[in-house]
C-alpha cells in the first residue's frame, strides 16, 4: 500500500511539546469525567488526506480505517485473515466465486443493518471510473473491474460480479482464480461506506458529525495537524470485547519528537522510530517497549522515466549502483532495514527467488569507477554534471536517507538538489502526475504476492506507476502472470517481469523495511505483522 509506507511527511507546524502536554492533559480530563473511559494514545505517521476509504491509498489513512470501518474480512493482530463482517465463506471448486455469509447482528453505528447490498454499492462505486479511485486496479480481479474502471465499451457498473443473493449473502465472481484474493478484501478497497450518508452528504459524509461506521469505532472529531478521536461504536458486533473506549490518534512524523512524547507518558504506542535512536531507546527502555520486526515493503527512489536524462537506462543505472545500500541499512537505519537490490521484498508469498540488480556482489570502488564510465556514456563527466532535483517527503529517517544518498552520488559527479514537503503534499503530487526528477517512495504489500509490487509499473496503472515507466514487454508478461492459474508457472512469469525491472531501473529500491514501534507495557495484546495491522480493537490497556 501506498505507502507514507512510512509508508509521511513531517508537520512543520506541530506545536511545541508543552502545547502537546496541555492537549494531552486536556484530552485526559475530557476521559475521566466521562467516567474514567479506558483512553489510547496512538502516534500515527501523519494526517490523512481523506478518509473516504475508496480515495485513500496511505499506511497512515489504513491505520484509522482498521478501526473504523470493517470488510468482509479483516487482518488479525497476528496478521492471520479472519472474518469480519462475513461470519463464513465458500469458494466454488473452480476458485472463480466465492459466497459470503454476512453475520446477522452486523449493524452501521446509527443502528442500520450492514447488507449485502451495502457491500455491492461500495464495490460499484470503488470501480465506478467517476470516483476516480486510484486504487481501483486492485480489484481487477472481480468479474468486469477492469473493463468499467476503464470505462470499456459497453461496460456497466450493475455488470461488475459482485451480486446480493439476499441481504445476508454477497456473491463475488472473478475473471479467474486469484490465490490471494481473500487476502486483497482485506484492505481498505474492499471497505463498505454507508450508502445513506453518502446519497445524503456527498463527499461530506467522511466529517465527524456525518460519519457512520460499521467498524469497532466512530468517529468523533478531527483537528488537523493536532488528533483524530475516536469512540467505540456500541453497535458493533464485537463491542463486548472492544476493551479500549476512546483511541486518540496524534499525527507525529517527527519521530524524534514522537519518542520524547512516548518517555513523557504521553503516548502509549508509536508509527516509527527515529532510526539514529533505536541503540539508545533499547537501552533505555528495553526490547519490551522498543519493537522491530519485518514488514513487507521496499523504500524506494521513483525515477521520472518520461523526463530526460531519466530516460536514459545508463543514467538510472549509474545512480542506483553508487548507491551505497548496506551503510545506510546500518549506519542511518541502525540496522532496523535491509539493503534492497530488489523490487520485491523477503517473505512474499506465491513466490520463488526474486529478481535482483546484477551488481549486488560487486565492491563499492567497481561500482563507482562503472558508474562513472555510464554517466560518461550518456553525456556527462567533468563540466556537464548531472543535476538530480529529489523530492522526498520530510521525517528525520528520510532527510537523513536522501542526503546520504546525494553525497554517494556527489562521487561520481551528480548535483542533487532537495525540495521536502509534508507526507500529504508530497503523495498527493504523486498520485496526481506532478513533475518532478527523483521522488522517495515506499510501499507496502497489501496482499502477500509479488503481483502487488509489479503492478505498480504497469503502464495503465495511473494511480500509482509516477514515475510513467512503459515496457511493453513487461506489461505483457504482466497480463499473462495474471491470465496463468497454475501457481508455479504463474510464479515464472512474474519473476521475468521482475527481471526487467532489475535490469532497467525505473525505480531505484534501497532498502526493505521493518515495523518499527515504541509500545508501553500498559498495552496488552500488541503483536507485530508482516502487513503492519495493529488495529485497537485487539488491544488493552492495564490499568
Amino acid at each position: 500500500m501506498r505507502e507514507i509506507h512510512r509508508q509521511s511527511g513531517i508537520r512543520r507546524a506541530i506545536r511545541p511539546l508543552a502545547l502537546a502536554s496541555g492537549l494531552f492533559l486536556a484530552l485526559a480530563g475530557f476521559a475521566g469525567a466521562a467516567m474514567a473511559q479506558v483512553v489510547f494514545h496512538r502516534g500515527n505517521d501523519g494526517d490523512p488526506e481523506t478518509l473516504d476509504s475508496h480515495k485513500t491509498s496511505t499506511v497512515s489513512e489504513a491505520h484509522l480505517l482498521r478501526d473504523l470501518s470493517e470488510g468482509l474480512v479483516i487482518h488479525h493482530i497476528n496478521g492471520e485473515v479472519v472474518p469480519g463482517v462475513a461470519e463464513s465463506w465458500t469458494m466454488a471448486p473452480d476458485g472463480k466465486s466465492y459466497v459470503f455469509k454476512l453475520r446477522a447482528n452486523a449493524k452501521w453505528s446509527n443502528g442500520d443493518p450492514v447488507t449485502a447490498n451495502d457491500f455491492v454499492f461500495s464495490f460499484r462505486r470503488m470501480v465506478n471510473p467517476e470516483t476516480g479511485a486510484k486504487y481501483a486496479n486492485i480489484l481487477y480481479p472481480i468479474l468486469n473491474a477492469e473493463k468499467i474502471n476503464k470505462a470499456s465499451e459497453g461496460a456497466k457498473l450493475e455488470d461488475l460480479g459482485v451480486k446480493a443473493l439476499d441481504e445476508r449473502t454477497l456473491e463475488i465472481s472473478l475473471e479467474r482464480p486469484t490465490p490471494y484474493f481473500l487476502e486483497l478484501l482485506t484492505h481498505q478497497t474492499g471497505l463498505p461506506v454507508h450508502p445513506a450518508s453518502l446519497q445524503k452528504f456527498g463527499k461530506d459524509f467522511v466529517k465527524p458529525e456525518n460519519w457512520v461506521s460499521n467498524g469497532a469505532y466512530t468517529l468523533k472529531e478531527f483537528v488537523p495537524n493536532s488528533h483524530i478521536r475516536l469512540e467505540k461504536n456500541k453497535n458493533f458486533h464485537d463491542a463486548a470485547n472492544v476493551k479500549i473506549d476512546t483511541v486518540i490518534y496524534y499525527p507525529t512524523p517527527d519521530f524524534s519528537a514522537a519518542a520524547r512524547r512516548f518517555q513523557a507518558g504521553e503516548l502509549q504506542m508509536t508509527s516509527d522510530i527515529p532510526a539514529d535512536q533505536v541503540q539508545q531507546l533499547r537501552e533505555k527502555l528495553g526490547k519490551d517497549q522498543v519493537r522491530i520486526s519485518p514488514y513487507l515493503g521496499t523504500y524506494f527512489l521513483i525515477i521520472n522515466t518520461a523526463k530526460k536524462p531519466f530516460d536514459d537506462i545508463r543514467v538510472r543505472r549509474a545512480l542506483s549502483m553508487v548507491i551505497d545500500r548496506e551503510f545506510i541499512a546500518e549506519e542511518i537505519w541502525g540496522g532496523t532495514m535491509l539493503p534492497a537490490y530488489g523490487v520485491i521484498p523477503p517473505n512474499i508469498g506465491n513466490y520463488g527467488e526474486r529478481a535482483e540488480a546484477d551488481f549486488k556482489g560487486t565492491s563499492p570502488l567497481d561500482r563507482e569507477d562503472e558508474a562513472k564510465k555510464l554517466l560518461a556514456a550518456a553525456g556527462f563527466g567533468p563540466g556537464v554534471p548531472l543535476k538530480v532535483q529529489l523530492r522526498y517527503n520530510t521525517t528525520d529517517n528520510n532527510r537523513r536517507t536522501v542526503i546520504a544518498i546525494a553525497e554517494q552520488w556527489k562521487a561520481i559527479g551528480v548535483e542533487t538538489s532537495f525540495i521536502n514537503t509534508d507526507g500529504k503534499t508530497h503523495f498527493a503530487l504523486l498520485r496526481d502526475g506532478g513533475d518532478f526528477d527523483i521522488a522517495r517512495y515506499g510501499w507496502i504489500g497489501d496482499y502477500s504476492d509479488p503481483q502487488n509490487f509489479l503492478f505498480l509499473f504497469q503502464s495503465d496503472n495511473t494511480g500509482f506507476n509516477s514515475g510513467k515507466y512503459n515496457n511493453p514487454t513487461f506489461d505483457a508478461l504482466m497480463k499473462q502472470g495474471a491470465e496463468e492459474i497454475d501457481i508455479a508457472k504463474r510464479a515464472a512469469i512474474l519473476r521475468e517481469a521482475d527481471a526487467i525491472l532489475a535490469a532497467e531501473v525505473p525505480w531505484i529500491p534501497v532498502l526493505y523495511y521493518s515495523s518499527k514501534n515504541l509500545v508501553s507495557p500498559k498495552v496488552q495484546g500488541f503483536q507485530q505483522n508482516l502487513r503492519g495491522a495493529l488495529p485497537t480493537r485487539f488491544l488493552s490497556l492495564k490499568p
